[in-house]
Parts: C-alpha cells; structure tokens; sequence
C-alpha cells in the first residue's frame, strides 16, 4: 500500500495498475461499512485506489466540517490491502483560482438538498474530479447514502463518464443502526434513542409487507414512531421514487423510504428500499 497526496503522482502512478481499477471515495475514520466497500471492490478488481478527502464543500456553514472526526493512523492500518490510497489536501483538489462546480438538477435538491443547500453540489463536484484523477473502472458507494448514489449515478450517465458505480447494502450495528462515522458523536443516551431511525424503517417495511399502499399513511406513521422519542427531530420522512426521489402518493415495489433525524445535535440518515 503506498500513500499518495497529489494529483500528479497519482496519475503517474495510475497509468501502471493493472486494469480493471476499483475506487472506494471515503472521508476517512473508517467502519466496517467502508471496508465491506474496500472487501468489494478488492475481491473484484486486481488494482485498488482508496480515497481519503473531507470535502469542504459539502458542509453547510453550521455543519461539523471542523469537527469531522479522523483517525489517519487508524484508517491506513485498516487499508494495508488497498494499491494506493489517496489522500489530498484541499489545496491540491481546490486550487485558488479554482471556480468550476458541477449541478445536478432535481434529483439533488430534494430531501437532503432541501435541508443542506449547496451540498449536493459539493459532492459532485469533488466525486467528479476524482474519478477525473483516478479513472477507475468501478467506484463503490454504500446504500446508506442512498441520494448520494442516485445523485452519482445521474453525473456519470449525463456526462458520459466511462466507469460503473457499484452501490452495496447498508452495513448495520447488531441493533439495526446504519452504520456511521457521526455515530462516534453520540452519547450513550443519544445512541440508545438513534435505534429510532431503524425502527421506523422497520415499520414502513412492515406497513409495506402486509399491503399498505398510501405513502402518507406510511410517512405519518414512521413521524408518529419517531416523535414518541424526545431526544428525536425529524428533517424528514419520505416515501419516494427511487430514481426521480419524487414524494410518491401510492407505494410502489422499490420505493426508497428514506429518514433524517437529529438525535440531540447529531444529524443521521438511513433508508430502505422496499422490495
């Protein structure tokens, strides 16, 4: 495993791994749900990059880019598999006269885009450059962060980008909570109340299962859940279109129910996919 910090050593060093190239993007502080990504990814491609970049321009002003928690030395233990792993500054992916942004249209401006202008953009933009830097055959994304998959799936078939985006199951704790690097901000309160998110998608699943169409029916009843936990604020609860994340009125098969919910300060989001 060899650690790389610019762009040009990593082109130089790009052009000599063998085809076909995984590529995992993370922000660091790593958890079982980025290494079944890493497992992934090296099971399928000879050559492995791993990226390790918090993304300044996806945090709104008030959010916790300050406060993003990072362990480098803990991370690199875990990625001694990996080819390369990639580890820019923001100088080096932002140069100062830097000014291009790439937009996404609708399908970033609902649910988490409604709540974090501006973040959606941030995202594709950094996730743009890097496959730009990295050319990878394959990139890996987990399903937790369903919008963000659906928002990089629509940059690579709109800018015809020649590499397929693999997203895997959400990894969960033993309890169901979506596994996370903001978990690490909760209290023992605060973790034992966050198992609310889960149980409400475990409700919309159920409603789902025994023949309940009506998608309010089945937002109401995830909110009615969710509020009953004091330490629990619901962003939003959506029952959406899984390519469009249009709010649905009827409950199709595939249906992307989806949740924010802050636990005290902390911001988390889970979702399932009814099938």
């Amino acid at each position: 495993m060899k650690v790389v910090t610019t762009i040009a050593e990593m082109r130089k060093i790009r052009a000599s791994l063998k085809p076909p190239l995984g590529f995992v993007p993370t922000m660091g502080y790593l958890h079982q749900g980025h290494l079944s990504l890493v497992k992934k990814a090296r099971a399928e491609n000879p050559s492995l990059v791993v990226s390790i970049f918090v993304n300044p321009t996806q945090f709104g002003p008030r959010e916790d880019f300050k406060q993003y928690p990072h362990d480098t030395e803990h991370d690199l233990a875990l990625l001694e598999k990996a080819d390369i792993v990639f580890m820019p500054t923001a100088d080096e992916i932002y140069p100062p006269a830097f000014s291009s942004w790439v937009g996404v249209g609708k399908v970033s401006e609902r649910l988490e885009g409604a709540c974090r202008p501006g973040h959606f953009r941030g995202v594709a933009t950094v996730v743009a450059e890097l496959f730009n830097i990295v050319q990878p055959t394959r990139a890996y994304f987990g399903q937790k962060d369903a919008q963000q998959a659906v928002v990089i799936k629509k940059i690579v078939a709109d800018l015809n980008m020649n590499l397929e985006v693999v997203v895997l199951p959400t990894v969960r704790e033993p309890d169901g909570l979506a596994m996370s690097s903001r978990n690490s901000y909760l209290n023992h309160k605060q973790r034992q109340a966050a198992v609310v998110l889960y149980q409400a998608l475990c409700l919309a699943q159920k409603l789902w299962s025994q023949g309940e169409k009506d998608a309010q029916i089945i937002r109401q009843q995830m909110t009615n859940l969710i509020q009953k936990e004091p330490l629990a604020k619901i962003d939003y609860a959506s029952v959406a279109d899984p390519q469009t994340l249009e709010e649905l009125d009827r409950v199709e098969a595939g249906a992307l129910v989806s949740l924010a919910v802050k636990i005290g300060k902390v911001r988390l989001i889970d979702n399932v996919v009814l099938e």
